[in-house]
């Protein structure tokens, strides 16, 4: 028995005939019909029932099919990781981020990444989640490193939490809460918030929304931006105040000054999104150092995951 029989057969099956089968595979009629008969002759079962339009599979054919296609399954699976152990860790990942969430994250998974897997390239794609998302199912990103959304916007996605950053007042230095211990919601609805873009990131809205509850219409919206440089420029201006995740700081340095909530228990979620299966050996090793990554740093919060 050769893998070529079980791939004819499992077309025939799927095809329920056996001129599709042929065509779909670029063979011969007769070939095919030869091949799935030998295979019957060699398993000593009829695999199908036949009629003058149609295959109809007998139940020994249909518990045959499945295995046949868990056969096949595993030789690609074998083939794909064959291929990485030997082209010696050459290759190239492609990852979605935001930067402002990932500041923290992102370095260290390089850093673990590229000293188990020397030779592998990884290319870094500043996107907003809906483009990572769209990106991620489309095969063009392996993985994205983002705020965490609803089960809704991951369909065919496989996704995992990473680290939970709680949500600060970002001000100028020359505001006049910079010296503030504590930013509470009513402080916030009196002074102009400059956002990210509603349309780019639609979570960062609904997050508003949640915080605010009733009082989230008396916002003054003054900026709406796409990036995070955006943001930092509009703050450190004058020209609003933002609220942020608290790992905005590795990003801002002095130029801004984050203040805590008050009474407000406000975290910003991370995870990180693949298309499954993974088969390849470079994806596995990211997504091991991604959590690496993300466990160090919940470790150092005191275990804010």
């Amino acid at each position: 028995m050769e893998l070529r029989h079980l791939r004819y057969f499992v077309a025939a099956a799927a095809e329920e005939n056996i001129s599709r089968a042929a065509l779909k595979l670029h063979v011969s009629q007769p070939g095919i019909s030869r091949q799935i008969r030998d295979l019957e002759g060699e398993l000593g079962f009829p695999l199908f029932e036949r009629t003058a339009q149609a295959l109809k599979l007998t139940t020994a054919g249909r518990v045959f099919l499945e295995e046949s296609r868990a056969v096949l399954q595993r030789m690609e699976e074998g083939i794909q990781k064959a291929r990485s152990v030997a082209e010696e860790g050459r290759g190239e990942l492609h990852i979605g981020y935001a930067p402002s969430l990932t500041v923290q994250i992102l370095p260290a998974t390089l850093r673990d990444f590229q000293k188990k897997w020397p030779q592998a390239r990884v290319a870094l794609h500043d996107l907003s989640t809906g483009e990572m998302l769209e990106q991620v199912r489309a095969g063009s990103l392996d993985i994205a490193l983002m705020v965490k959304v609803e089960g809704k916007y991951l369909r065919k996605l496989e996704s995992q939490e990473l680290i939970r950053y709680p949500l600060c007042l970002a001000v100028s230095p020359r505001h006049t809460l910079a010296k503030a211990k504590k930013a509470d919601l009513d402080q916030i609805l009196a002074e102009p918030l400059i956002i990210y873009s509603r349309s780019e990131y639609p979570e960062y809205y609904e997050m508003l929304a949640g915080l605010f509850g009733k009082s989230f219409r008396r916002l003054k919206i003054a900026e709406e931006h796409e990036g995070v440089s955006g943001i930092i420029l509009g703050v450190e201006s004058g020209a609003g105040v933002a609220l942020v995740p608290e790992c905005f700081a590795c990003l801002v340095g002095p130029r801004l000054k984050l203040i805590p909530l008050d009474n407000q228990v406000v975290e910003c979620p991370v995870m990180m999104a693949w298309k499954p299966p993974v088969i390849s050996l470079h994806l596995k090793q990211l997504i091991e150092s991604i959590q690496s990554a993300a466990d160090t740093l919940s470790n150092s919060q005191g275990g804010g995951k």
